[in-house]
């Protein structure tokens, strides 16, 4: 039986502006879950997710 490997999570570093915004708008908040939320939304209104956070069907990445 072959186990499929979990997906490692990519390291990203943030800028110097970035890093202020996350402790100055979210203190006591873990960095990786604000990034996570932000990119979320961002997906969505860009069109490349659902609203339940799923790829759109027949969307390969590009813009609308």
């Amino acid at each position: 039986m072959s186990v499929t490997p979990t997906p490692r999570p990519m390291r990203l570093a943030a800028t110097a502006w970035t890093a202020g915004v996350l402790r100055r708008c979210y203190p006591g908040q873990q960095p990786a879950h604000v990034l996570e939320r932000a990119l979320r939304m961002l997906a969505t209104a860009d069109g490349h997710l659902d609203t339940t956070g799923r790829p759109r069907a027949g969307r390969n990445g590009s813009r609308p």
